[in-house]
């Protein structure tokens, strides 16, 4: 009798291996649906203690990210020309990110912090930190 593990390929079976015990604890951790009324971005953000908003085309995406409390932020530049990252009220400020650049900041308390690129400042983007734990 013939087992479907013997039929995938010898190069392959980690791999196989890893993927079947990633996904049985993402879904023993109910991380495999997505809460109704939120975005994939928003539910994987809020359960992760980390979260990335790319800078690409001179946007920050997502424009707006919804994270628990305690979460770190990292801004990661994937554009060709430098951006530095501030918060408005200066609650924070990165050093010019070159190409591939990163600047991360852990957001402890709960509040809705607008960050812009100071290099330029039309963009402009907004971290939602809600309070941690079950009641997010």
């Amino acid at each position: 009798m013939s087992r479907i593990f013997d039929r995938v390929p010898r190069s392959s079976r980690g791999q196989v291996f890893f993927s079947a015990v990633a996904l049985s604890l993402l879904s023993l951790a109910g991380l495999t649906q997505v809460p109704a009324g939120e975005t994939a971005i928003k539910a994987a953000a809020t359960a992760a203690s980390t979260a990335t908003v790319n800078i690409e085309n001179f946007k920050f995406l997502p424009p707006a990210l919804t994270v628990a409390a305690g979460t770190t932020v990292t801004w990661k530049n994937e554009d060709d020309s430098p951006h530095r990252i501030g918060g408005k009220g200066g609650t924070f400020t990165s050093s010019a990110l070159d190409t591939d650049g990163t600047f991360s900041r852990t957001l402890t308390t709960p509040g809705e912090y607008s960050c812009i690129c100071t290099i330029h400042p039309y963009m402009v983007g907004k971290i939602i930190v809600k309070p941690a734990g079950p009641a997010s």
